[in-house]
């Protein structure tokens, strides 16, 4: 099923956002190079097996230390890092770094304790019981990785599927503390800080740094938003089946700088909501002192949203996310979202300068929520809108290459946005990249982890 609107004129471009991932990442990395330049220069020679597991050993310290900081501070929220990178590009190299930063840790424990045990020729047992008892600061550097290692194992993919979201959330909050019982040892046994001001003082102002990143960011900010703009529910709607929109209403929202396809993390001060923080995207522009979201009912969280009470406060922290028109590079651009998807690409069907096209995938008319939203808009600003609903006996609809290729004249010459679950968002990227769409021009965000 298809509806398909003659084309009237449309606002015009926009210039495109030069991306920031890359210069990020050389500064990661130059920041790695300068930790390894670090041990080098406090470094005599290496000599025998004990020399070199303990050499090896304080190298993955420090490099695990840094990967630390790196940690905590990409997950400050730092606008400029939200907006321009991306949250989920930003989630994807936290999770990344995490994995690398536990098997740093592991191996920073098991060959310091090693070449200590060889050069003391001694047991790996006696060492380990001797570093954690008698060496300073070494008991607090000790709760600080058990901590590291329990986020690790949480964090895993096996393993969160059997937890809850707010007992991963808040063993994971517990890096903090790690961070901080571990620092202290780093520069108490470390070499390469003894006698050495400026790496010294290096090393405070990095985690000072994202420390206060992590203060401004995630505490002062959400609270000075959540004072000055007094959110709360104005109504519950429902869209289509399991399907509901909440409209949030504030004093001065506009000052919050909002755009169409950014989201907020949403904290309903109502039983049973209160303790998860959910990110839940805009599914309008926002009006006034109106903002509204559109959330399918896919869990014990998402389907209690339907049950709100006008009146109840809400906790903001936003707005977050790329997915905006500065990612724009075509005066033409295609959003294909797939079932709740939707709600992102809705706001942006409605403000994306320049001719668009909409590509709805959904199972049935039923489930096409905000349908006549899209259509009104459609008249409004001579777009077009296509459905790909399944077929009488339940068969998918073809949203291969050629399908886009025949649905969308010049395909290759658009911009194309696409939102949806994780696996449809896949096979859609897999097609446009067959249908010959450059990467540069396919924007999509996502937060599985």
């Amino acid at each position: 099923m298809s509806t398909v609107y003659e084309r009237r004129t449309a606002p015009p471009t926009t210039p495109p956002v030069r991306p920031a991932a890359g210069l990020l990442l050389a500064v990661l990395w130059a920041g790695a190079a300068a930790v390894l330049a670090l041990w080098w220069s406090g470094t005599g020679s290496v000599v025998g097996t004990a020399g070199w597991l303990t050499g090896a050993g304080r190298i993955a310290g420090l490099l695990c230390g840094y990967a630390c900081a790196v940690l905590v501070g990409l997950m400050a929220r730092v606008p400029l890092l939200e907006r321009r990178i991306g949250s989920d590009r930003v989630a994807r190299w936290h999770a990344r770094a995490g994995r690398y930063t536990v098997c740093l840790l592991l191996a920073h424990v098991v060959l310091i304790l090693a070449g200590y045990a060889a050069q003391d020729r001694a047991s790996l047992w006696h060492e380990t019981v001797t570093v954690v008892l008698d060496y300073p600061e070494m008991l607090k550097a000790t709760a600080g990785t058990v901590i590291l290692l329990a986020v690790g194992v949480t964090s895993a993919r096996a393993v969160r599927r059997r937890t809850s979201h707010e007992f991963w959330y808040y063993v994971h909050l517990l890096t903090y503390a790690a961070v901080f019982l571990a620092l202290g040892h780093q520069l108490a046994l470390g070499n390469e800080f003894a006698g050495a001001p400026v790496a010294t003082a290096a090393w405070y102002a990095l985690y000072l740094g994202v420390a206060a990143l992590v203060l401004w960011f995630r505490v002062l900010v959400p609270v000075r938003l959540n004072l000055r703009h007094r959110l709360l529910v104005e109504s519950v709607v429902r869209e289509a089946p399991g399907v509901y929109s909440v409209v949030v209403r504030g004093r001065r929202v506009e000052e919050l700088g909002a755009r169409s396809g950014q989201f907020f993390r949403w904290r309903f001060l109502a039983p049973g909501l209160a303790k998860t923080s959910t990110p839940y995207s805009l599914s309008a522009p926002p009006r006034g002192d109106r903002m509204r979201i559109t959330v399918k009912a896919l869990g014990g969280h998402s389907a209690a949203v339907a049950l709100l009470r006008p009146g109840t406060r809400v906790w903001a922290e936003g707005p977050y996310g790329a997915l905006t028109a500065d990612r724009r590079t075509a005066p033409r651009s295609l959003l294909i979202a797939g079932g709740v998807g939707i709600t992102p690409l809705r706001a942006l069907f409605e403000t994306l300068p320049g001719e668009v096209t909409l590509l709805y995938r959904a199972r049935r008319v039923e489930d096409l929520a905000l349908g006549g939203e899209l259509e009104a808009v459609a008249r409004w600003r001579g777009a077009r809108v296509l459905y790909a609903l399944n077929g009488p006996e339940g068969q998918r609809p073809d949203l291969g290459a050629g399908a886009l290729r025949a649905a969308v004249p010049d395909l290759t010459g658009h911009d194309v946005y696409v939102c949806g679950p994780p696996g449809f968002a896949r096979d859609v990227y897999e097609a446009l990249r067959a249908a010959g769409v450059p990467d540069r021009r396919i924007h999509h965000e996502s937060f599985e982890l």
